[in-house]
């Protein structure tokens, strides 16, 4: 999707997200001209792998609210740990995140957080249920901070993917009103749902 012009650009019908459903598309997608500068998204990391397959320059934006919602579920509504409290709470300010220096603030006490429970999260065992929650998390938010804030320098690039989200889900209750279409209908009836949205005709 274009989210500039909220236009859909192009679409497949997969029955798996995934780098061997993606890559051909995106590499269709360049032999017609298509050149991407940005593309923000989820952390499926086949997808990350196949984009820049594809397009090597391009610059990624991790979606906040993807991250948000991620390491939240991992940390629990109510964390058994101080740790796991304090990164649930900082992960919780994430989406608010409007300013350079505001990003200044999330990363240093990112920082600060790991240096302060580092001992103590080492001292847990490895099958603890909370050293598995606190181990995800720091690895998702690690990876991602890389790619998480490139919108607060180039603000064409959106946060999150929440429009694109808001398409599908409204896409997919439409569609769940068509139940049994043959697969063959299944792929029509995507790419004449995208087709008339673009053009203001649904």
């Amino acid at each position: 999707m274009d989210a500039k012009e909220q236009n859909m650009i192009s679409n497949i019908y997969a029955h798996k997200e995934g780098f061997n459903a993606t890559y051909p598309w995106f590499s269709k997608l360049k032999s017609q001209g298509f050149n991407p500068f940005y593309v923000a998204m989820d952390g499926e990391i086949s997808v990350i792998r196949s984009i820049r397959s594809v397009w090597p320059k391009v610059k990624i934006q991790r979606c906040l609210w993807h991250i948000q919602r991620e390491g939240m579920r991992w940390l629990r509504t109510y964390p058994k740990t101080q740790a796991g409290k304090e990164l649930r709470d900082l992960l919780s300010t994430l989406c608010a995140i409007k300013t350079i220096k505001e990003r200044n603030v999330f990363i240093r006490n990112y920082k600060a957080w790991l240096i302060k429970h580092r001992i103590f999260i080492k001292s847990l065992p490895a099958t603890n249920l909370a050293f598995k929650d606190l181990k995800r998390t720091i690895t998702l938010i690690t990876n991602a901070l890389p790619d998480m804030f490139r919108y607060l320098k180039e603000p064409i690039i959106p946060s999150t993917t929440n429009l694109l989200e808001g398409y599908y889900s409204r896409l997919k209750a439409d569609y769940n009103k068509h139940r049994g279409l043959t697969q063959k209908h299944k792929i029509n009836y995507l790419k004449w749902y995208c087709y008339l949205k673009n053009n203001n005709n649904l």
